[in-house]
């Protein structure tokens, strides 16, 4: 064959479309999402929800693109998700249930804005699980936590499913682009977990990215920061020191990002309850969280193709 006549040929073929891009969110009920959509006069007067802020006077843009031009929450056309059971668009209600929002959101419009490929975020989270005991990861030693099994079981099962569950994208490469991690409770309130939390978690970014084959995969860390910056729990601040400490490790650099979540505490007066472990179920919070760790990714991101 001729120099043309193969120039033609290539020509010719088809282009392969852009793969999608794959991120898991993963960890324990604040993963999960207990951030109130509706602004229920009875919960504080709806302070704190998530249409409180989007609907408050000056909101500023962040929040305001929430919300499509007829006033109803915007509904991602680039933006898929896997949260077990609940699977579609990227819209407010894919948190503990349909009426709250996990960072999910956030993250999902930050990483969506920032990609020209489709996205499909797989969310792998349940409620009262610590990195010790149930996360466990295989190099810690000892038994590997249940909830570790099965959360890179459903990874690889989300994956293996996604041309069936998400047909639109029938033939295309997914491709695991990074993994995001909140979590924590479970830890910070016993002295023995807290201790070992640094290893145990660098132990699990490097199992995590062995067991879905996605070796330096970006990891984003979301500081369990409730309380704020005024908490005084010795084991709260220690373990909250423990996950930033993880990021600064020197085989982690420009790979692994910890976001700082304390400035995203609301008081039960500006929220819809006073359930502190569930950051007192503030919408706004929940948004906050996920957009950070959205531009945490990206950044990773954009250093790694660098």
């Amino acid at each position: 064959m001729t120099p043309l006549a193969l120039a033609l040929l290539v020509s010719a073929a088809p282009a392969q479309e852009p793969p999608v891009r794959v991120f898991i969110l993963a960890g324990q009920s604040n993963m999960v999402g207990h951030g109130f959509i509706a602004a229920n006069p009875e919960r504080n007067g709806g302070k704190g929800s998530l249409e409180y802020v989007v609907s408050a006077p000056g909101a500023p843009p962040l929040y305001r693109r929430l919300k499509d031009s007829d006033g109803e929450w915007r509904v991602r056309d680039d933006v898929f998700i896997d949260y077990f059971d609940r699977k579609g668009n990227l819209t407010v209600g894919y948190g503990a249930g349909k009426d709250t929002i996990g960072p999910e959101l956030g993250f999902g419009h930050v990483v969506g804005d920032a990609l020209e490929e489709p996205v499909l975020l797989i969310k792998l989270a349940w409620g009262g699980k610590s990195l010790a005991v149930d996360f466990r990861p295989p190099s810690s030693g000892g038994t590997v936590g249940p909830t570790y099994t099965e959360m890179i079981q459903g990874a690889k099962k989300a994956m293996a499913d996604a041309e069936t569950n998400f047909p639109q994208w029938k033939g295309r490469r997914f491709v695991i682009s990074g993994f995001g991690w909140h979590q924590g409770w479970n830890d910070r309130i016993n002295g023995d977990y807290v201790a070992e939390y640094q290893t145990n978690m660098a132990n699990f970014i490097g199992d995590v990215r062995r067991d879905l084959k996605a070796i330096g995969m970006p990891f984003v860390i979301a500081e369990t920061g409730m309380g704020g910056m005024e908490e005084t729990n010795e084991r709260a601040l220690a373990l909250m020191k423990a996950q930033a400490a993880v990021a600064e490790q020197p085989e982690f650099e420009g790979n692994v990002a910890f976001v700082g979540t304390r400035a995203f505490w609301r008081t039960p007066e500006q929220s819809p309850s006073d359930q502190g472990y569930h950051w007192n179920q503030n919408g706004e919070t929940y948004f906050l969280i996920g957009d950070a760790m959205g531009r945490a990714m990206v950044k990773l991101m954009d250093e790694a193709a660098r």
